[in-house]
C-alpha cells in the first residue's frame, strides 16, 4: 500500500481549523466574569476542547480509557528491568481493579477498556453481562508478541496493518467523545525510542531512558541494542514501514485507534512516552490528527521531552510520572472537565450584571 494514497486503512482526516469559530469561543472566554486571561492555561484548554468538539458549550460524554497491551520480542536482548511475564500479570491487575490506571479511572468515572493486542498469554473471554463500571477486556490479538527487532522486522506489514484495522474498529465500537490512551508492554519504551529516533532523526542514546527501572549501566546496554536495531533497519524510513520494523502490536493498534478517534472528532488525551510515540506515527500518516490531541503530562522518560517538542505539544502536568498505563491521562482528566464547565457555566459580565474593566 502506498502511504501517499488513502485507503480504508488510513482514513482521510480533514482539518477542523475554523478561525471564525475559534474567535467566537475566545470572545466568550474573554467576557467571563474575570480579568482577561486570568484563568491562564485553563482558558487555552477550554478553547482547544471547544474547537475539537465543534461546540461553544462543550460536554465530555462517556470518556473511554483504552489500555493497549502486547509483548515485545526485543525483551530477549535485556532491554527491560522486568520480565516479559509482567505484561500479562498487569493485564490481570487492570481487570481486577488494582492498578493505578484502574484506581484513577474509577475515581473519575472513566470507563476502562483493556485490549489484548499481542500478549504472550491467552485470556478467557469475559461475560457479556459485566457489572456496571467493571473493566472490559477486548481480545484483539494478532500474535503472541512481536519478533525480536534486532534480528528482523518486529511485525510483518500484514500484521501491522491488521493491528491498525483492529484499533479503528475498536473505536467504532466504543461510545463517547473522548479517548484516553494507555498502554502496557514490557519493552515498549524501547519501541517508542526507536520510533522517535528514526522518524525524527534523533540520536537514540539521547532518547533512551531507564524504562521500568534500569541502572545507568543497563540504560547504556539498552541504547547499544537499540542502535543495532536501527542499523539493521537502516533503509526503513516510511512511517508504516518503521512501525512494522520497530514498533509493537499495542502501538500499531493504538495508531489505528488514534486515527479513528481523530476522524470522529473525539478529544484524544495522550498519556506519556509510548502513547505519544503512537500519536507521532499517526500524525506522519495524517497530520491533522494533532488538532484533536491534548497531552496529559511530560514523562520522566528523557525521550518524551524530545517527542513533545516534535509534536509541538504543551503538556498539562509536569510531575515526573513514568508509570504509563494511562495513569497520567486519568490524573489529568478533571482538568478537561473543569475547562468545559468553566466555558459552559461561568457567567459573563453582562449576564451577571458585573461591571467590566474601566477604560481609564
Amino acid at each position: 500500500m502506498s502511504e501517499s494514497s488513502f485507503s480504508p486503512l488510513i482514513p482521510s482526516i480533514a482539518s477542523m481549523d475554523d478561525a471564525a469559530f475559534r474567535q467566537q469561543v475566545q470572545q466568550l472566554l474573554d467576557n467571563k466574569t474575570k480579568p482577561l486571561g486570568s484563568l491562564g492555561l485553563l482558558e487555552a484548554l477550554a478553547l482547544r476542547i471547544a474547537c475539537i468538539l465543534g461546540s461553544s458549550q462543550p460536554r465530555l460524554a462517556d470518556p473511554q480509557m483504552v489500555v493497549f497491551a502486547a509483548d515485545h520480542g526485543l525483551v530477549a536482548q535485556g532491554v527491560s528491568a522486568y520480565p516479559a511475564d509482567v505484561t500479562w500479570q498487569m493485564v490481570g491487575n487492570f481487570l481486577a481493579g488494582g492498578a493505578a490506571v484502574s484506581v484513577l479511572s474509577r475515581q473519575h468515572g472513566v470507563a476502562l477498556n483493556v485490549v489484548d493486542c499481542g500478549v504472550a498469554r491467552d485470556f478467557a473471554p469475559q461475560s457479556d453481562a459485566l457489572p456496571p463500571g467493571a473493566p472490559r477486556l477486548w481480545l484483539r490479538k494478532i500474535a503472541p508478541g512481536t519478533q525480536d527487532s534486532s534480528l528482523g522486522p518486529a511485525m510483518s506489514m500484514a500484521q501491522c496493518e491488521a493491528a491498525i484495522a483492529n484499533g479503528r474498529a475498536l473505536l467504532q465500537a466504543l461510545p463517547g467523545n473522548a479517548l484516553l490512551l494507555g498502554e502496557m508492554g514490557i519493552g515498549n519504551t524501547s519501541s517508542a525510542s526507536l520510533l522517535l529516533a528514526r522518524l525524527c532523526n534523533l540520536d537514540v542514546e539521547t532518547v533512551t531512558g531507564a524504562g521500568t527501572g534500569l541502572s545507568g549501566e543497563g540504560v547504556a546496554r539498552k541504547a547499544a541494542v537499540l542502535r543495532r536495531v536501527l542499523a539493521r533497519h537502516a533503509g526503513v524510513q516510511e512511517p508504516l514501514a518503521v512501525l512494522a520494523a520497530m514498533g509493537g502490536l499495542e502501538v500499531a493498534t493504538m495508531v489505528g485507534a488514534v486515527l479513528q478517534a481523530a476522524l470522529e472528532r473525539r478529544v484524544i488525551v495522550v498519556d506519556g512516552f509510548i502513547t505519544s510515540a503512537a500519536v507521532l506515527v499517526a500524525s506522519r500518516l495524517q497530520p491533522t490528527v494533532l488538532e484533536r490531541c491534548i497531552y496529559a503530562h511530560r514523562s520522566g522518560e528523557p525521550g518524551h521531552s524530545h517527542l513533545l517538542a516534535a509534536l509541538q505539544a504543551q503538556p498539562l502536568l509536569d510531575w515526573q510520572l513514568r508509570l504509563g498505563e494511562g495513569s497520567g491521562a486519568a490524573l489529568a482528566w478533571p482538568l478537561l472537565e473543569s475547562a468545559c464547565a468553566m466555558l459552559r457555566d461561568m457567567a459573563s459580565f453582562a449576564s451577571a450584571g458585573v461591571s467590566t474593566q474601566s477604560s481609564t
